[in-house]
């Protein structure tokens, strides 16, 4: 196993575009690093710079404490799982995970032991003799996996293999590879646009943006403490709610009302005008639930839900609003880099599948202030968290937390 060290890397092609922007990144040894973000990001590109695929422009990449920026793919012991499978059709399965063993002429027997052992892992013994064309998807990604394996690589790498597979199977393989890697403890780094893949995936998840990181934390942290409008637009689904605000004092203005703010937050954004709101569907309740139970009216508003949707164990409902000019400009450029459909005004709001709410009803709601962020419409900035707490390392599965 070995430690990944990116140390402000650039890309840029031959018309200057740089696809990847001065990224810095520390994976440690034996750490699931997720590359999330969408299409164009520059997280493909990172990655093959990593395996040797694509020229670093400026900046440096450290497997271990060795610089590989000139070394060539077959040198950096590495093993890579596409997103097509890349597997040879004519080749039973067996004869698949064997091929880059015998590329390098290792004995029969080593051979054999390798791709029993991967095959028992990967729960394909059964399959061995048969050839990918027999297989499901699911199947074949587990092949392309074991043919990773058998190599003994010092670090795996992802790019997006689930992408082919229907929902179902992504969530299983989904399963398959955190638990093979916490068995294996290898250092991997794993490529996705799909942001359910990250948080359920990664140990930490980069977010990228245009070549440029935006976050660099854990699931949880990234969640809980987004450090700007992308991150928290992209991260978690349905994403969070933006609101158009402006504050006086604790009192924040909101379309439904107003709220008074925990002294922290109004302390953080004193002085400001207009803000962007920011709260997630499931920070909101009926205030006549348990879980507004005992709370002051200052915090609740009354509004007219336009739809809602019914799916059994929760209830979402649909609050029309108005946004001035300035923030809804700044919601349309947030929704184009995050590859979402046009952020409409309206709140969305995660409700208990007990709810009674219906169309067209008024209901009374709670929201939880605690959870509420606040964000510059200028900058785009968090501005009710602390950034140089933002991106903290979690423990990795026994590995050294990297500094």
């Amino acid at each position: 196993m070995a430690s990944i060290s990116m140390r402000n890397i650039v890309k840029k092609y031959g018309d200057g575009f740089p696809a990847v922007n001065d990224v810095t990144i520390e994976v440690a040894d034996g750490e699931f690093m997720i590359l999330v973000g969408p299409s164009g990001c520059g997280k493909s590109t990172l990655l093959r710079m990593i395996v040797g695929l694509e020229d670093i422009t400026s900046g440096d990449m450290l497997i271990g404490d060795r610089r590989v920026n000139d070394v060539p793919p077959r040198d950096r012991n590495l093993a890579m799982v596409f997103q097509n499978y890349a597997l040879y059709p004519h080749l039973t399965v067996y004869e698949n995970i064997a091929f880059p063993l015998r590329l390098a002429k290792m004995p029969e027997a080593e051979i054999d032991r390798r791709v029993r052992a991967a095959s028992e892992t990967l729960e394909l013994n059964e399959h061995l003799e048969r050839k990918p064309g027999n297989l499901s998807g699911g199947q074949r990604q587990r092949v392309a996996m074991g043919r990773a394996i058998v190599r003994e690589a010092d670090v795996f790498l992802f790019d997006e293999p689930l992408s082919n597979l229907d929902a179902k199977l992504r969530g299983q393989m989904r399963t398959e590879i955190s638990r093979l890697q916490k068995r294996m403890g290898i250092t991997t780094v794993y490529v996705t646009h799909d942001q359910v893949e990250a948080m359920t995936l990664g140990d930490r998840v980069a977010v990228m943006k245009r070549g440029v990181l935006q976050q660099l934390a854990s699931p949880r942290e990234l969640y809980d403490n987004p450090s700007n409008l992308f991150v928290a637009g992209f991260i978690g689904s349905p994403p969070m709610n933006f609101l158009p605000a402006t504050v006086s004092g604790s009192t924040l203005q909101l379309p439904f009302g107003s709220i008074e703010l925990p002294p922290a937050k109004a302390e953080k954004v004193a002085g400001k005008s207009l803000l962007i709101a920011g709260l997630r569907p499931e920070h909101f309740a009926e205030a006549s639930s348990p879980r507004a139970h005992n709370v002051s009216d200052a915090n609740t508003f009354e509004a007219d839900v336009d739809v809602v949707e019914w799916l059994g164990n929760e209830t979402y409902a649909y609050i029309p609003f108005e946004a001035p000019a300035a923030v809804a400009e700044r919601l349309e450029e947030v929704a184009k880099d995050t590859d979402s459909e046009s952020m409409r005004t309206q709140l969305v709001i995660t409700l208990s599948g007990e709810s009674r709410i219906a169309d067209g009803d008024k209901v009374k709601i709670w929201i939880d202030v605690d959870k509420i962020h606040l964000f510059d419409p200028e900058t785009s900035d968090n501005l009710t968290i602390d950034l140089d707490n933002a991106g903290h390392v979690p423990a990795i599965h026994g590995a050294a937390t990297p500094a």
